[in-house]
């Protein structure tokens, strides 16, 4: 019996919330329009009016920004955890921060020494075709 009044809280908390959330479902439901019409049904996107085809293929680039964006978050994440505790981390926490710093600079560099960090008009002057700035085909 002891742990049943343990759960209580628990209990009482996932009652309130799902009565909450389902009190505001309905009132949306209840107070939300019920006509539609073709604008409202209409795609919208930060107030520009789509054109064209959704499926336009998107260049690497703008992939390869994107992750290079996440890598180096990331690794700006950890290194700044790193800086705030440094005093207690001491030699091993020096040793695994150099370790990382080291292995993310590695793959640059192979990243960089394969090509892939070259797209644009330079990269069409050192013979790079266009085919391989591409998305390919699904």
């Amino acid at each position: 019996m002891p742990l049943f009044f343990e759960l209580i809280p628990l209990i009482a908390y996932t009652a309130a919330t799902v009565l909450i959330i389902g009190g505001l479902l309905a009132a949306a439901w209840w107070l939300g329009a019920k006509t539609t019409s073709r604008n409202k049904e209409m795609p919208y996107e930060s107030g520009v009016i789509p054109s064209g085809a959704a499926r336009r293929p998107l260049s690497v680039p703008f992939y390869l920004i994107a992750i290079f964006f996440i890598v180096f978050d990331v690794e700006t994440a950890f290194i700044f955890t790193w800086a705030t505790e440094w005093e207690q981390l001491g030699l091993p926490g020096l040793l695994h921060i150099t370790f990382f710093i080291v292995a993310l600079l590695l793959g640059l560099a192979w990243l960089w020494v394969k090509g892939g960090l070259e797209w644009g008009p330079s990269a069409r002057r050192h013979g790079v075709s266009s085919q391989a700035l591409r998305k390919p085909s699904e």
